[in-house]
């Protein structure tokens, strides 16, 4: 099992993805899971939407409940963990789950980026309304297409990217997060990475490490 940690915009979703495909591991993403049932309007989206605009976390109740769900419908060969835990009470109540359902050594990676970065990458995502792919404007040579389904000004920037909104979301990481980080350098090893390197580097430090 992989967990990958670090700040929001420190590129944990792209490295998780390129994993998954990597391994054949499902990529679980407690933001892709929120942003659905925020899409279907649940009881749990409307909750969630109300929290994430404004930058803060759900409550720790609710995602645990959510990752148990999520991880007992996965393959026991393994999965990775894009998102989740985010503090300290997530990470202690995860380990008897994980214990429960996989025999897999747990692996911890924490991409680092400066903060300033991370504000750029964010405050430059859009969402495809056509598709609901997530893209950044800086790495599009045409501003005005999806590169996922080709649709033509469906960008929609979202309310958790605008940059008051961003700062919050690092202070919370810096506050309620970094704790987490701490827990498991304690329990046992982790693994860090400067961010800020080309996508394909980090994924090929990341790959020598789960080696």
């Amino acid at each position: 099992m992989i967990i990958l940690f670090g700040a929001p915009g420190v590129g944990k979703g792209t490295q998780a993805k390129i994993l998954s495909k990597k391994l054949n591991i499902p990529h679980i993403s407690t933001g892709d899971i929120l942003r659905k049932a925020i899409r279907k309007k649940t009881e749990l989206g409307l909750l969630a939407k109300k929290l994430m605009d404004d930058g803060n976390l759900v409550p720790d109740e609710i995602m645990i409940e959510l990752i148990k769900d999520v991880l007992s419908k996965k393959s026991r060969k393994g999965f990775i963990l894009d998102g989740f835990p985010r503090t300290l009470h997530q990470a202690k109540m995860l380990a008897p789950i994980v214990k429960e359902i996989s025999d897999e050594e747990l692996i911890v990676i924490r991409i680092k980026v400066d903060d300033e970065i991370i504000i750029n990458r964010l405050s430059q995502r859009r969402e495809c309304s056509a598709c609901n792919n997530i893209i950044n404007l800086n790495y599009l040579p045409d501003a005005t297409k999806c590169p996922v389904c080709g649709s033509i000004n469906t960008f929609v920037k979202r309310k958790d990217d605008e940059e008051s909104v961003i700062k919050n979301r690092l202070d919370v990481f810096n506050e309620i997060t970094k704790p987490v980080y701490a827990y498991y350098k304690s329990v046992g090893e982790v693994h860090l990475i400067d961010g800020n390197y080309p996508v394909e580097e980090i994924s090929k430090q990341i790959c020598e490490i789960i080696n």
